[in-house]
């Protein structure tokens, strides 16, 4: 493979994590404000079109990651209750919500994203966003979400990096 090959790979895999990191971000603002006030998928999307400059954002991307989350909340808040209590859930601010509820969406429903990069992902923007700690639960609540949701994935990671 031609080092310029390489080069381009390489350059397309940056964008394209830096257009899904947009993405997300804006899906976490889409996702705070639907809760705070139920606003549809639809109509959270014609706002940001117009109020923000989505420029270098994984449109679809974030178009997924919004009605997706919406449409599958009640089976993404089921799959967060075995590995939190209840009242942790509960008593959760609005940004932390939505950043779980995209890890879990990305953990269950998009296998081309690494487990690491959805926890990860969700972690950065914890600690940009979310109240003080707040990384270290979404951290701790999608990497036991990951065990199960993406349970050969992560004994496959994890006995490589016993092996090396």
């Amino acid at each position: 493979m031609s080092s310029k090959k390489v080069s381009d790979e390489l350059h397309n895999k940056r964008k394209l994590s830096s257009e899904r990191h947009k993405a997300r971000h804006f899906a976490m603002q889409g996702l705070y404000q639907w809760q705070l006030n139920a606003t549809t998928a639809s109509d959270i999307e014609a706002q940001f079109r117009v109020d923000f400059n989505m420029k270098g954002t994984d449109f679809e991307y974030f178009r997924e990651l919004l009605a997706g989350v919406q449409r599958e909340v009640e089976e993404i808040d089921e799959l967060l209750i075995p590995i939190a209590d209840a009242r942790e859930l509960s008593e959760c601010d609005p940004v932390t919500k939505a950043l779980l509820r995209i890890g879990i969406y990305e953990l269950k429903n998009r296998i081309d994203v690494p487990y690491k990069v959805a926890i990860n992902e969700a972690v950065s923007l914890a600690k940009k966003f979310g109240p003080e700690d707040a990384h270290k639960f979404v951290n701790g609540l999608l990497d036991r979400a990951a065990k199960s949701l993406r349970a050969v994935e992560v004994k496959a990671q994890r006995s490589d990096s016993a092996s090396s």
